[in-house]
This record gives C-alpha cells, sequence and structure tokens, in this order.
C-alpha cells in the first residue's frame, strides 16, 4: 500500500523481475478517493520482450493513511483508447 498518490504504481515484480512496467501515469483526482490513469506493458514471459502499450483506470481509497485499489477499468487495445478519446472528445466540445 501506498500513503501518497505519487507512491502509487502499476508496476509489479515477482522477486527480481518486473512482469509489469509502468510507463506513464496521470493523477486526475487527488483526495480520499484518488484516480490515477496508467500507461503500462506486460512482460512476455515467452519471449521475455515486454508487450505493446495498455492502459488502466484505477481508484483508491485512503484508509488509515493508505491508499487501497478499490476499482479499476483496463482498456483493452489502442483502438479502445482512441474510441474513448473520441467520445470523450465529442461529448465535451461546446
Amino acid at each position: 500500500m501506498s500513503e501518497t498518490v505519487d507512491e502509487l504504481t502499476v508496476t509489479y515484480q515477482e522477486g527480481d523481475v518486473t512482469t509489469v512496467k509502468e510507463l506513464d501515469k496521470v493523477v486526475l483526482t487527488k483526495g480520499a478517493w484518488a484516480t490515477v490513469m496508467f500507461r503500462y506493458q506486460d512482460l512476455d514471459r515467452k519471449t521475455g520482450e515486454f508487450g505493446p502499450d495498455k492502459y488502466t483506470i484505477r481508484r483508491y481509497q485512503k484508509r488509515n493513511g493508505e491508499y487501497g485499489q478499490r476499482s479499476k477499468f483496463n482498456i483493452s487495445s489502442r483502438d479502445q483508447a482512441q474510441q474513448i478519446i473520441e467520445a470523450l472528445t465529442r461529448w465535451t466540445k461546446d
């Protein structure tokens, strides 16, 4: 668990091996509930290489001074990410 929003990450290690590599993050909201969007890659265990970029939006709740993940939405592909961008762009135009 993390004490601050800046410490939150999707990077994951099993022993000395990084299996999820965080590439970037954007903090969308801070406070008792934090929303963070991450760009990351998963390790392909067969090839030892990291796969294509993936995206996830995660919600964290702060309890007893530490953030714990409460929910997440994984964006399954670059195409789906583009569709989300296009829909939000259309919806937010005045």
